[in-house]
């Protein structure tokens, strides 16, 4: 997996985009094309990316944002703040003064998740909860360092992938179904065989880790490189697909603000 990978330190806007940095990085889970086939959704923001999936240099202007802007966000759904680590991301979730991160990216990402924390309107003490979409180390790499960092938050992720993180204290295993700050957790296996993705449905917002990804405007599945079990991976779009939500934030790529649902459920039609 891909070694820390120093970034200079960005502003983060909660209603703004982010920019993006170029990266040279081949072989990363959940880049590439997918298994399953790809979409071309019709609201993605703009990726800036390249034919060959990596990012360019000029900074979009229409990555991530607040789920303040959805009118069901006033009805109890979280906002939400992207931080953006290059070739992948991690999430922060708030609702009520408290914080949710999910997954922490590669190792020596903690002090990128803290911006992205502060931009959101909160700190390292309001963070309650750490989910860990899977094992991989690009997105659990920095486990040990948020950790640290969020001393009194509960680390969570999917039972099937707990032996193989490296935390410095237990992670709690979560199921299908099973609530976490107001968030349901999705059992999305095929990527890795515990891969969960979480979904704010007050607020119409899936993060679906390394379930679903985007590259240059293109909806995708799992990268089949790094994907245990490709049928099971399908078998998550479509589920993933039966769900109603209008903003998607991936693992790897640009997030859908809209319409995010529709164009899932037609990618899992296609495969």
């Amino acid at each position: 997996m891909q070694p820390a990978i120093d970034i200079t330190r960005r502003t983060f806007l909660v209603h703004a985009g982010r920019g993006t940095i170029a990266l040279a990085v081949l072989s990363v889970a959940g880049c590439g094309p997918s298994a399953l086939g790809s979409v071309a959704p019709s609201n993605q923001p703009s990726s800036g990316a390249s034919p060959s999936g990596e990012s360019s240099a000029e900074p979009s202007a229409t990555a991530g944002g607040s789920s303040s802007a959805l009118p069901s966000a006033a009805a109890g759904g979280v906002t939400w703040q992207r931080a953006n680590l290059g070739f992948v991301s991690a999430y922060v979730l708030v609702r009520a003064g408290e914080a949710a991160i999910v997954d922490t990216g590669t190792t020596g990402s903690a002090g990128r998740i803290g911006e992205a924390l502060v931009a959101a309107g909160v700190d390292w003490p309001q963070v309650g909860h750490v989910i860990l979409t899977h094992k991989h180390a690009d997105h659990a790499g920095s486990i040990a360092g948020v950790l640290q960092e969020a001393a009194d938050a509960t680390a969570y992720a999917g039972e099937a992938d707990i032996p193989n993180i490296d935390a410095p204290k237990p992670i709690i295993a979560v199921a299908d179904g099973e609530m976490v700050f107001g968030l349901r957790i999705v059992a999305t296996p095929g990527h890795t065989a515990g891969h969960i993705a979480v979904f704010d449905e007050a607020g119409g917002i899936l993060v679906a880790g390394d379930a679903l990804g985007t590259s240059g405007g293109t909806l995708t599945g799992s990268n089949p490189s790094f994907t245990e079990d490709a049928e099971a991976a399908k078998a998550s779009v479509v589920k993933m697909g039966g769900l109603t939500f209008e903003t998607l934030l991936v693992g790897h790529g640009e997030p859908i603000l809209q319409g995010a649902s529709g164009q899932v459920a037609a990618l899992a039609a296609g495969s």
